[in-house]
């Protein structure tokens, strides 16, 4: 169980963090006029595709960063999006990811790993 003081830490830097995206979103001009919710999610499915495709690949090498491999940009794209989507449109997902995790504990096995062992 997380700690409150370390709860704190986390909604206290990923809002200010968030609040830079955003920023940058906004200065690029992301924001100039109204966004597509179902745009802003595909752009962020989008950064997952590019993921998988890294990985089916075998892409090790960022494009873009020096100590991130190819992976971990596109997961850092998608945190980012989802930071600036959040932000925008006034969606708290750091206290819910924190609420999630207490939820997620009380959760049952991971039926998957069941299924598979029938099979």
């Amino acid at each position: 169980m997380l700690e409150e003081t370390t709860k704190s830490l986390f909604l206290n830097t990923w809002k200010l963090v968030a609040a830079e995206v955003h920023d940058i979103a906004k200065s690029k001009g992301f924001w100039d006029t109204p966004r597509n919710f179902g745009e802003m999610i595909a752009l962020i499915h989008s950064e997952l595709s590019e993921c998988l495709e890294a990985n089916r690949t075998g892409k090790t090498e960022s494009d873009h960063l020096t100590y991130a491999n190819a992976i971990e940009e596109e997961l850092a794209d998608v945190v980012i999006r989802i930071m600036d989507m959040a932000t925008g449109l006034g969606l708290q997902i750091g206290s819910a990811t924190l609420e999630k995790l207490e939820y997620n504990k009380t959760r049952f096995l991971n039926m998957e790993k069941i299924f598979r062992k029938i099979k």
